[in-house]
């Protein structure tokens, strides 16, 4: 390999969500690609996405798909679904050179695994009335005579965020929405919302303990498989000598001051960062991320421009 396809391949990966949801997009990303690098960029200043309209979808995606061009990404991954049902298209057509792959409810891999021919989406209401989850409800639902039940929940996301408490309310109604899927002979539940992979769990509790005949499915380890073969087809898989061992990895950083151009598995930015975000991204990641010290700042002030005020952190 030349040094310059070798430093192309060193790139990092881009990933971008309007707020911390597309972190389960990159736990898959980690699990399948353990030796690339990772820049994540959180929108948490135009957070939420579901509830704005398509034009102003775009306007902020394309800012975020920018900005990770700019910090040199080999690859950006549009790790949320609404961004992507508005603005996947038009960032592409803006990035020819770019791969960019975004997120669609994994509903294609639901409907052909459905034997009952009818299966539910729970996702924002900007991903249900989007093109691309649509446009798979007409070439592949449709056709195999399955039935689609779209569901929104505009709970589930602050849910999350506040440690999904099983004695909440949002919790009961989400218990209560299992009984009535499987009344309704749902057999297939695809979670189309970057958050609501942290709920998969609750809920596969929740249907063994009521012994429903549910199946959970999410989106992203089909998008770990899809980034894996573009790279390897680009010649662009970072060389494994390329990040350091993990027992090093911690020596490394403990010892060493952060600088941005150190390999890391992942470097976190957000347009609007404060301590209740990074213990939210602690609680979500677990034990695969520790928090370090603040290392650059920005701030996103409107569509087009970004300078100093908030924090981005490394996280490992």
């Amino acid at each position: 390999m030349s040094t310059a396809k070798h430093k192309e391949a060193s790139a990092p990966i881009g990933l971008f969500d309007s707020g911390i949801g597309g972190l389960s997009v990159y736990l898959h990303l980690a699990e399948q690609l353990p030796n690339e690098r990772y820049i994540y960029y959180a929108d948490t200043l135009h957070v939420p996405y579901g509830n704005r309209d398509s034009q102003d979808i775009e306007a902020l995606t394309l800012t975020a798909v920018k900005w990770l061009h700019q910090q040199g990404c080999k690859l950006i991954v549009i790790a949320c679904n609404s961004a992507s049902a508005h603005a996947l298209q038009t960032a592409r057509l803006h990035y020819p050179n770019l791969p960019i792959v975004g997120l669609v409810p994994a509903l294609k891999p639901a409907v052909l695994a459905s034997k009952s021919a009818h299966v539910a989406v729970l996702a924002t209401k900007a991903t249900l009335d989007g093109t691309l989850l649509n446009q798979v409800i007409s070439d592949i639902a449709l056709p195999n005579q399955t039935k689609v039940t779209k569901y929104f929940d505009p709970n589930l996301v602050p849910w999350v965020e506040a440690g999904m408490p099983e004695d909440s309310v949002t919790a009961e109604h989400l218990r209560h929405q299992l009984d009535v899927f499987a009344e309704q002979g749902v057999d297939q539940l695809v979670l189309g919302c970057t958050h609501y992979p942290f709920f998969r769990t609750y809920l596969q509790q929740q249907i063994a303990e009521q012994n429903l005949s549910i199946q959970i499915v999410d989106s992203g380890h089909a998008v770990a498989e899809r980034v894996k073969q573009l790279l390897a087809s680009h010649h662009l898989l970072a060389p494994s000598a390329s990040v350091l061992a993990p027992q090093s990895l911690r020596e490394v950083v403990e010892s060493c001051p952060i600088d941005v151009h150190t390999q890391r598995p992942l470097i976190f930015y957000a347009s609007k960062y404060d301590d209740k975000l990074g213990q939210l991204i602690q609680r979500l990641l677990g034990t695969r991320v520790f928090k370090l010290s603040p290392l650059m700042t920005y701030q996103e002030q409107n569509f087009t421009t970004i300078d100093s005020k908030s924090k981005a952190s490394t996280l490992i």
